[in-house]
């Protein structure tokens, strides 16, 4: 066969990669097993991403539009072919990343799994309706058993058929009564009286009424049923299916063909599925469109000192007394109802707060002086601050000043629950479906367990299917380790690896065979306990049929994989290597840093003792937000703490979203609020808190390490201060690449120019005018020690670090990006070329190159994430000096290695969902390997006894 001939899909076992050279690739030929679990590690920044994602998935994505029309094209755009000889043996591929969670407030679990769209079939088609005014079951009735129904209820007695017309509304219906008498019709009920009708009838238009025709009055008995069976059509033909019944003690009864209320004869809409979504207008609450929360004038914002009075400016909005509309209105509610506009705020009663805020029920009288003699009197109706201000919001569309005096609340209409109330008076088995949604999957599958026991047998019938597709889904997200989430968990809020999993278990549902699936670290945010599930998840979709390609550090994963392919040998330029690859067995006898790892020749050692806290601790009681159940814990200051636990344990409600906003607003008046607690102490043992969490750095061409950390405005500013510089006058935005003066205008400081080819991806190529320079020729006459601005941009971090020693400024920062492991990087890399490990460290080196007080209180989410072992062990470096200059570092982390060489470990539990939000343990990690609770102790326990032998 010919040698460049491809062969057919079905015969070739492998894919192969010939000539790969995308970002740090080497011109790399590499292949892997197709339809087996192949995994790529190695260190961060080693060439992972750019061979799985920015080679493989790349090329994947090209082929998948080029079988699009070449009309189809044009409107998709070209997608440029990575840099590459050859890919043979590809499948089509799906990638599954960190990066694609969605951040619409719409979007949540449930949604993106499918399960709430069938959720909502369930309940539109075997759901039963309950009243919302009575509690009583909804009546749907054919017209026979309606007659039935009024023969037995009301036999010999006296009745008036009615046919409602008019419920609860304002009018004169002067055209309605008109219309009715043309028909034939003599008697009407309005209001509960019975009335003739006469020509130019018509009622009050500014009260409520309820109108109904008298269509027959009659003796109900068993003879007259003919004359009762052509009433009710009437009475239903002219109503729209409904028809109310009064007998002569003048009781009310309603019968419909459609959802009725008996009693209070309220009537629902026939269900569809969309009566169940928050995202139609079917659905969803028309307070809070959908969302579940509106967002409000906050009383605690507009007060800022309570101790001032209103005259002194103790309502921020409206600042000191100025002789105002808003302030004559105040001084009239003042006056009306007996407080004092000087009285300190803390001072007045909750009842003239509210009057303030909320409005008064009575019309005040607001004298406007236009001069001394000139006074004139208005009659009002106060409406309130608050109501003021949103108005004045909405006016300005979106006010900036106004913007700051609101926040989030819970919509007070639905409660948070996104639905209409009708929608939330359709029940199963005494639930209603926004019920369902609030429950962790774990629940939600135990309730739908033996549900057709509880259904009626015609619910049986209807639901067999749909019940079938339900507990599949919610099985595959049992699988990848997601029990604790609920479906009405915001997809907004979901971390990397949690929104990775849920496309995961997606994508296991759709049940497709012979696609490339590639993964991005789907082990982040999950604890040891569940790693074994997310691997079986994985080895299903193998199972199927399918290719799975994980990028992953986990050593787990890296063991269970059929294949795997080891990059290196470091990174960055001196990565992009393939140094090993073969089974988990060949790997583990190469001598690679990965292998020395693997094979415990390297570890992460155990302190020799463990750091005690200087005395001093931050304690949090009553923590009771999400699942937390009134929690109170310890922080002990100047230690490493690790905070940790299962998936959905709540470590995060705990320490990102209680902890961690208390402390903002306590040092820098940040606005989120936290979730609720009863009380904190210890905070003035502390002095600033700062946080690294996971939110990516820019990701535009023009971001790169220096600007991001900031060390490029001290650089800029030292090449000012040169003599070359002084002489030409030049200011720092002479050295800006991002505006006009001296960067080069040919390629507006970018460095490259972008070819529009016809038919084509564009093509990038280096700047004819500055080859690639960014700068034009006077801008890089200035130099410093010889080096230009631009060969400063060039320059790797570790060359950077000698190069800038002299100026403490610039050196400090640079180090700091050296010492978390990046000095392989150049100062001006695009931060688009970075991986998500770099980026990451990017941004802890930004927080640690800030000076630390010595009393500072460092939080880190999930640090590790992206990085290899050989990463952490420097990354465990650099904390470990934050802690030893006194400061505090906490981090939330899964990692064994960190958690083993942690001074003190928090440990949130013992499950995840309903489960958690305990504190199961907080002490030392050997004292942590002895508890019996703790579903971190075993692994712990292991980590611990493993590097107890090798230290000794």
């Amino acid at each position: 066969m010919n040698k460049n001939t491809i062969p057919d899909l079905v015969e070739q076992n492998e894919v192969e990669v010939f000539g790969a050279r995308v970002h740090n690739l080497k011109n790399i030929d590499v292949s892997f097993p197709r339809n087996k679990l192949v995994v790529i590690t190695g260190l961060s920044g080693s060439g992972k991403s750019s061979l799985a994602f920015d080679t493989i998935y790349a090329e994947g994505q090209r082929r998948y539009l080029e079988t699009f029309s070449a009309y189809s094209r044009q409107f998709l755009g070209g997608l440029e072919r990575p840099d590459v000889d050859k890919i043979s043996g590809l499948s089509p591929v799906i990638a599954i990343e960190q990066k694609t969670t969605n951040k619409n407030p719409r979007s949540t679990v449930g949604t993106i799994t499918e399960v709430y769209d069938f959720l909502r079939l369930l309940y539109a088609r075997t759901g039963e309706a309950f009243s919302y005014v009575s509690g009583q079951k909804m009546e749907r009735l054919s017209e026979n058993q309606i007659i039935d129904r009024i023969l037995s209820k009301f036999n010999n007695e006296p009745v008036n058929v009615l046919a409602p017309v008019v419920k609860g509304r304002k009018g004169h219906y002067r055209e309605l009564f008109e219309q009715i008498r043309k028909q034939g019709f003599v008697k009407v009920r309005i209001d509960g009286e019975l009335a003739d009708l006469s020509p130019k009838m018509q009622v009050d238009r500014y009260k409520t009424h309820d109108i109904e025709v008298v269509i027959d009055r009659l003796i109900i008995s068993e003879k007259d049923r003919n004359r009762l069976q052509s009433s009710v059509q009437q009475a239903m033909k002219l109503a729209k299916g409904v028809i109310k019944i009064s007998n002569a003690a003048n009781q009310e009864f309603f019968f419909s063909r459609f959802l009725m209320d008996p009693e209070s004869g309220i009537s629902y809409d026939e269900p569809q599925p969309n009566t169940f979504s928050f995202n139609s207008p079917y659905g969803a609450c028309e307070n809070c469109d959908g969302l579940g929360y509106v967002f409000q004038i906050d009383r605690e914002s507009v007060i800022p000192d309570a101790k001032l009075s209103i005259m002194r400016g103790g309502l921020a909005p409206l600042g000191e007394y100025k002789d105002n509309w808003t302030f004559q209105q105040l001084k009239a509610l003042a006056k009306k109802y007996g407080f004092s506009l000087t009285t300190p705020i803390k001072d007045l009663s909750e009842e003239h707060l509210s009057l303030i805020f909320d409005g008064a029920p009575d019309i005040i009288s607001v004298p406007v002086s236009y001069n001394k003699w000139n006074v004139k009197t208005y009659q009002i109706v106060y409406e309130g601050l608050f109501k003021q201000l949103e108005e004045q919001y909405e006016q300005k569309s979106g006010n900036g000043d106004i913007e700051s005096f609101r926040s989030l609340k819970t919509c007070t209409v639905c409660e948070g629950a996104r639905l209409k109330k009708e929608a939330l008076h359709f029940k199963i088995d005494h639930k209603n479906i926004s019920e369902l949604a609030d429950l962790d999957i774990s629940t939600l599958v135990a309730w739908f367990d033996n549900l057709e026991s509880r259904l009626s047998d015609r619910q049986n019938i209807i639901a067999t299917e749909i019940l079938k597709e339900i507990r599949s889904r919610l099985g595959f997200l049992l699988d990848v380790g997601l029990n604790y989430l609920s479906l009405n968990r915001s997809a907004k809020t979901l971390s990397g690896g949690e929104a990775q999993r849920i496309r995961l278990a997606t994508q296991i549902g759709s049940q497709l065979v012979n696609v490339l699936y590639i993964l991005d670290e789907p082990s982040i945010g999950l604890h040891q306990r569940d790693n074994e599930r997310l691997i079986d998840a994985l080895k299903n979709l193998r199972d199927i049929g399918n290719s799975v390609l994980v990028v992953e550090h986990d050593k787990d994963m890296i063991l269970a994989a059929d294949y795997v392919i080891d990059m290196g040998p470091a990174a960055g330029l001196q990565g992009g290597d393939v140094v090993a690859q073969g089974t988990p067995e060949e790997i583990l006898k190469s001598h690679t840093l990965t292998a020395a790892y693997l094979n415990q020749e390297k570890e992460i050692l155990l302190p020799p003792t463990r750091r005690q806290s200087n005395g001093l601790a931050l304690r949090i009681e009553g923590a009771s937000g999400h699942n937390l159940k009134d929690v109170n814990v310890d922080f002990p200051l100047g230690c490493f703490i690790s905070v940790t636990g299962v998936s959905g344990s709540g470590k995060s409600s705990l320490i990102t979203e209680t902890l961690y906003p208390i402390l903002n607003h306590h040092f820098f008046r940040a606005k989120k609020t936290p979730l609720p607690y009863k009380k904190i102490t210890g905070l003035e043992n502390i002095d600033k808190v700062i946080e690294i969490d996971q939110s990516p750095i820019g990701r535009t061409p023009r971001s790169n390490p220096s600007t991001y950390t900031g060390v490029f405005s001290d650089i800029r500013n030292l090449f000012v201060q040169l003599p070359e510089a002084k002489i030409r006058g030049y200011k720092p935005g002479r050295f800006s690449f991002n505006v006009k003066g001296g960067r080069c205008e040919t390629c507006k400081g970018g460095g490259m120019k972008v070819i529009e080819m016809n038919f084509l991806p564009d093509v990038q190529v280096p700047c004819e005018t500055c080859q690639g320079k960014r700068y034009n020729r006077e801008t890089l006459e200035v130099r410093y020690r010889g080096k230009s601005i631009s060969d400063v941009l060039d320059m790797r971090i570790e060359e950077a670090v000698a190069f800038f020693e002299p100026i403490p400024s610039i050196y400090r920062k640079i180090k700091t990006l050296n010492d978390v492991g990046l000095g392989y990087l150049t100062l001006g890399q695009s931060s688009v070329t970075l991986s998500g490990g770099e980026a990451q460290r990017v941004k802890l080196a930004t927080e640690l190159s800030k000076k630390d007080t010595g009393k500072t209180f460092y939080i880190l989410d999930e640090p590790t994430t992206g990085l290899h072992f050989e990463d952490v062990n420097v990354l465990l470096g650099v904390l470990n000096r934050l802690v030893q200059r006194g400061n505090t570092v906490l981090v939330i982390e899964h990692n064994m290695e960190v958690i083993k060489v942690s001074d003190w470990v928090i440990d949130m539990g013992p499950e995840g969902g309903r489960g958690g939000g305990e504190l199961v343990f907080s002490g030392t990690p050997e004292d942590l390997a002895q508890n019996k609770i703790s579903r971190t102790a075993k692994f712990i326990e292991t980590e611990l006894n493993f590097s107890n032998k090798v230290v000794s």
